[in-house]
């Protein structure tokens, strides 16, 4: 569980640099986007539905973990009225021979919904793991995907994290 733990506290912040130097914005700078005003309770539940229809997409048979959403800040800005929601999870094939078209459904689908492709390919690791990375500008959204083919099990490693939310007036965010 530690290793588990230790790598999973390792992978986060790679992976939300790499979600969040996306491209959700007009002018296609690297600032992370606005995604209106929202409680951090409600931000989560959307996240939560979010991540349900990428879940969908994958249409192959298998599980998700249960993983709840978090907070994270907006870097530059007001801790106490800005914030943003990323969502971690995974989702295991039934069998590990459909791990490979699981994430050739997400890689398909994902663009005929909404999202962009930004980035697609294996990474550095010695596993050489294919990622994809893709934003919905819509949604106001990234996802990253980790295809984690040598894991036992297999599994696809998903984060799905947001654009930058600012509380109602008089509320101030709250953390979980």
């Amino acid at each position: 569980m530690k290793t588990k733990l230790s790598t999973f506290a390792l992978a986060l912040p790679f992976t939300l640099t790499t979600v969040t130097g996306c491209s959700m914005t007009d002018d296609n700078s690297d600032e992370i986007p606005s995604a209106g005003t929202s409680t951090s309770r409600d931000a989560s539940d959307a996240m939560e539905k979010l991540s349900s229809t990428i879940y969908d997409l994958i249409d192959v048979k298998g599980k998700g973990s249960d993983s709840r959403p978090g907070v994270l800040d907006c870097s530059g800005k007001d801790t106490k009225t800005y914030f943003r929601i990323f969502h971690p999870w995974s989702f295991y094939p039934a069998s590990a021979s459909d791990l490979s078209d699981a994430m050739e459904r997400l890689k398909t689908e994902l663009p005929k919904n909404g999202w962009k492709i930004v980035e697609y390919g294996p990474d550095t690791s010695k596993n050489k793991n294919i990622n994809l990375t893709a934003d919905n500008d819509t949604k106001k959204a990234s996802i990253n995907i980790v295809q984690m083919a040598k894991n036992d099990p297999p599994k696809l490693s998903l984060t799905v994290i947001s654009g930058c939310y600012k509380v109602p007036d008089g509320q101030e965010v709250e953390r979980f």
